[in-house]
Order: structure tokens, then C-alpha cells, then sequence
């Protein structure tokens, strides 16, 4: 894990789980659409908020 002081790790955790609940809502809607295009641009952005959480997680290995 790499050094960060409290009010980093506090930081980060926080923005874990801001891109985890994201990426929830989004594959949540993607599911709840009809039309193929929205559908398809929601799906885009719940897999860009998943990239961001795995790259976030990465500072706490």
C-alpha cells in the first residue's frame, strides 16, 4: 500500500465508493432502457466509472 496520510486514504476511500455507486446507477439504467442507443452510451459510462474505481483501487494495494 502505498504511504498516504489520513486525509488522503479518507479522500480516496470516499471516491471508491462515489465511482462503485456509480457504476451501479448506470448499469442499473442501462438495464431500465429501451431505446439501443441511450442504452449503449449508459452501458459506455457505467464501464468507464468501473475503469476509474479499478484504477483507484490500485493505491490502496
Amino acid at each position: 500500500m502505498a504511504n498516504l496520510t489520513s486525509k488522503e486514504l479518507s479522500g480516496l476511500e470516499d471516491q471508491i465508493g462515489q465511482e462503485q455507486t456509480l457504476v451501479k446507477k448506470y448499469q442499473a439504467m442501462a438495464t431500465m432502457c429501451n431505446d439501443a442507443q441511450i442504452k449503449q452510451c449508459l452501458s459506455d459510462c457505467a464501464n468507464k466509472h468501473q475503469q476509474h474505481y479499478n484504477s483507484l483501487i490500485t493505491f490502496l494495494q
